[in-house]
């Protein structure tokens, strides 16, 4: 099952900072998960919306479903500042 992956004006500004080698992992790996369902991700607590993490090496992709088939990119941070306010 395929899901539709849309991307925030944040999350978008945090790929552009980053090294081109990184970006495209993080894509693939979006990518990949939108498509198959497969990945490193678990749902992170204490937020009132389901909020989730799928985890890129080093780097940690939030996101939140709005719909079962709708995923929506919040932020690709490094670990360090990913669950920090």
């Amino acid at each position: 099952m395929s899901r539709q992956v849309r991307w925030s004006n944040r999350a978008e500004k945090d790929l552009e900072r980053l090294d081109r080698k990184v970006r495209q992992k993080i894509v693939a790996a979006v990518d990949r998960f939108a498509q198959t369902g497969q990945g490193d991700v678990k749902r992170l607590q204490g937020l009132k919306e389901e909020t989730f993490r799928l985890r890129v090496g080093e780097w940690r992709v939030i996101f939140s479903q709005e719909e079962t088939l709708l995923i929506v990119i919040l932020r690709a941070l490094p670990r360090s500042g990913a669950y920090h306010p």
